[in-house]
């Protein structure tokens, strides 16, 4: 014995009840994909090595890519941390796009036990901000 479904309830079944799960389902297990305002990179041009000591000097390119076109934050706000090293001078920021930025940094390693040093740049806006962070070797 077999039930006859008639297509005006089929349809009705699917559009009102199921079609809404399987897209609530979706959403709510779909992976997000958050992206900052900016992306830093770091990129060792001078001095690079597997490990480091006291004293060490390392040229340091920063680079800054606005991912959204329109930052409210000026490029002179980007705050530097630095763990076991110590800025001896920089460039200023220059525009090498409409959206990307760089600047050089000559940093030298200072006395530490720790066995990482790291430099981070954080960027904070209304738009997510930006981070970027370069983890070194201590010998």
């Amino acid at each position: 014995m077999r039930l006859k479904i008639n297509k005006n309830i089929k349809y009705t079944l699917i559009m009102k009840w199921i079609l809404p799960i399987l897209l609530g389902l979706f959403l709510a297990f779909a992976p997000t994909n958050q992206t900052k305002a900016c992306e830093i990179e770091f990129k060792i041009l001078k001095g690079e090595k597997e490990k480091y000591k006291a004293g060490d000097t390392i040229v340091i390119l920063v680079e800054v890519k606005l991912t959204h076109r329109s930052c409210p934050v000026a490029m002179k706000k980007t705050k530097f941390k630095l763990n076991g090293m110590k800025v001896l001078k920089s460039t200023p920021w220059k525009q090498k796009s409409a959206n990307d930025w760089e600047r050089k940094l000559m940093i030298v390693v200072t006395e530490t036990e720790a066995k990482k040093i790291n430099l981070t740049a954080v960027r904070e806006c209304e738009k997510d901000g930006g981070f970027g962070s370069m983890k070194l070797e201590m010998e």
